[in-house]
Parts: structure tokens; C-alpha cells; sequence
């Protein structure tokens, strides 16, 4: 296996971890099981923000263009409707 594919992995696998505390932290009731989630979270993020870095750097990931003013007042329109 090489590089590019264990960083896309990990991110893949970060990303997942991710979801699950966006789904598990609200469902819970404990204040204290709540932050320790809270802060696993936070951590997590931290691992992703650093290995999407590093997969910027080696060229692994190449992020898409940034939308447009009008692309982002589409959205924002389509979303305030609903």
C-alpha cells in the first residue's frame, strides 16, 4: 500500500469517527459523557485538520474550486425556504 492511499484512508476513517460523535453526542444525556465526547471530538477534528495538511502538501488532496457569490446565494435561498 502506498502513501497516498494510507493518508486517504485515515482521513476516510477520521471522517467516519466524526460522523458518529455528530450522532452520539446529542442522543446523550450525561453532562460528563457529553463533554469527554465533546472533547474526543475536538481532538479528532485536530488528527483531521493535520493529516489533510499533510495530504495538501504532498499533493494527495486537491481541494475543489470555491463556489461563487452567486452559487452561495443559491444555496443559502434553496436552504431558507425549506
Amino acid at each position: 500500500m502506498n502513501e497516498k492511499t494510507m493518508v486517504a484512508d485515515t482521513l476516510a476513517g477520521i471522517n467516519g469517527e466524526l460522523v458518529r460523535y455528530g450522532e452520539m453526542i446529542p442522543q446523550t444525556e450525561n453532562p460528563q459523557l457529553k463533554q469527554t465526547l465533546k472533547q474526543m471530538r475536538s481532538q479528532c477534528e485536530m488528527s483531521q485538520e493535520e493529516i489533510y495538511r499533510i495530504a495538501r502538501t504532498k499533493g494527495y488532496y486537491v481541494p475543489a474550486a470555491k463556489a461563487t457569490q452567486e452559487e452561495v446565494a443559491h444555496v443559502r435561498s434553496v436552504l431558507s425556504q425549506g
